[in-house]
């Protein structure tokens, strides 16, 4: 299964943002994104890329939501 998982961008260099998530760092292509991005926000990571901007609260319900899932799935 594929996911794009919220991360929130700590840090921006010449078209690649790091991103932030539980403690885990990738790095993500911003190419795909119209509007510029800034530190502290959130994006939707997906194989490498940045596909979409989300708010906090958004993304925030949503990491609740996987983590919900997937530990429910461990327990199996």
């Amino acid at each position: 299964m594929c996911l794009g998982v919220p991360m929130q961008v700590v840090s921006l260099r010449d078209g690649t943002a790091v991103a932030e998530i539980d403690g885990v760092r990738r790095e993500a292509s911003l190419m795909m994104l119209a509007e510029p991005v800034a530190v502290g926000e959130y994006l939707i990571v997906h194989a490498g890329f940045a596909i979409a901007r989300i708010d906090a609260a958004e993304a925030e319900e949503t990491l609740r939501l996987m983590r919900e899932v997937f530990d429910h799935e461990d327990m199996a």
